[in-house]
């Protein structure tokens, strides 16, 4: 296999995708490997302390000790950075081989895809939040602790994009109560015996998450004015068209409260009807009819049902991808170092619930 070492033991190299192709690269990045080579600099620099009539110089053993703990406390405290990893995918193995020593974690494959720069892409957006909501839910306590770090600090990228450009804050609001009951429970029932860390992280944490759940809350949506064309301008038949593109009830319940055409278009029985055939098959709909005062079937109420016994199905404008060839998790767009002859026949879509499973063992 070509990303392997010289030594069958090893790991192998790290490959990074260029314009030329595959190339091998070190693994840290230029920007940290650019700190390193200023807090190696420290080392050589002799530092004068105390008065001039008594002054004492730091021996270069002296130096290089602070040198390696500012070292220490740079990677620690840089909050702004993932991880030190720059490709953007990971080889899921589960158990140990010759070529490789130990087996993959959760919190590992949180560590090394690049889902910080996935939340700023609106086709990952949905995604990344909804397996943030499935971590809080059940797996918050399997991470490690660089993996909870990690996950937080995604998390206030997200809060903050959503408080900056106003894009679904319904969904965060789900995820941070999610989060929260979750945390409320652990630390009052469980405490630190599956928490990592100190047990007063927690409660800031927990606190911090009650200040962002205030923020949406008074999050007032910012009227944008135009003087061309709006959507209250479209003909009838194109503003049914497009509410009949919409996978989510909530998402037609909220565009019906804009215009009173739009509300009347999103109490049409048959819209309803299309989005329970949808989601729903129809054993389920005989277990829970919900005829209306005119003995119709009330759809709309029938969707809300079935929502609370059944999973809806999900629509995600981008996923992560397995190679089952090479058992490995990327982002599609950029690509891992495949050795099939036809890689497009190896690639498989992971939902965010199979991406927890895949690391269930």
């Amino acid at each position: 296999m070509p990303f392997l070492g010289q030594d069958w033991r090893s790991p192998g190299w790290r490959w990074v995708k260029t314009e030329d192709g595959w190339k091998r690269s070190e693994p840290f990045s230029p920007a940290l490997e650019d700190g390193n080579n200023q807090l190696n600099d420290i080392s050589h620099t002799v530092i004068i302390t105390g008065d001039d009539e008594n002054e004492e110089a730091y021996s270069t053993g002296d130096c290089e000790f602070a040198a390696k703990k500012r070292k220490k406390d740079h990677f620690r405290n840089n909050t702004d950075s993932q991880c030190f990893y720059r490709e953007k995918w990971i080889y899921v193995h589960k158990e140990s081989t010759r070529e490789r020593h130990g087996y993959c974690t959760l919190g590992e494959a949180f560590n090394r895809l690049d889902f910080s720069s996935a939340i700023q892409d609106i086709r990952r957006f949905n995604y990344v939040v909804k397996l943030l909501q499935l971590i809080a839910k059940s797996q918050l306590t399997s991470l490690s602790g660089a993996a909870q770090k990690n996950y937080f600090n995604i998390l206030d990228k997200i809060v903050r994009k959503v408080m900056e450009d106003q894009y679904n804050p319904r969904l965060i609001k789900d995820l941070l109560q999610d989060l929260s009951s979750t945390l409320c429970i652990l630390i009052r029932g469980v405490g630190k015996s599956v928490l990592v860390g100190n047990i007063n992280i927690w409660i800031c944490r927990l606190e911090t998450i009650l200040l962002w759940q205030q923020q949406l809350k008074n999050l007032q949506m910012n009227k944008q004015v135009n003087n061309g064309l709006t959507l209250s301008d479209l003909p009838l038949h194109m503003l049914n068209n497009i509410l009949y593109r919409f996978s989510d009830g909530w998402d037609i319940i909220t565009l019906g409260q804009v215009t009173p055409t739009l509300y009347m278009l999103s109490e049409d029985r048959q819209l309803w009807k299309k989005l329970c055939q949808y989601h729903f098959a129809e054993k389920q709909f005989c277990r829970h009819l919900i005829p209306s005062e005119k003995g119709h079937i009330d759809w709309k109420l029938m969707y809300f049902a079935l929502q609370k016994y059944y999973p809806i199905k999900e629509q995600y404008g981008d996923t992560l991808h397995f190679c089952r060839h090479c058992s490995i998790l990327f982002w599609k767009d950029t690509g891992h170092p495949c050795t099939a002859s036809d890689p497009n026949t190896c690639l498989m879509p992971v939902s965010p619930q199979h991406f927890i499973d895949l690391f269930k063992f």
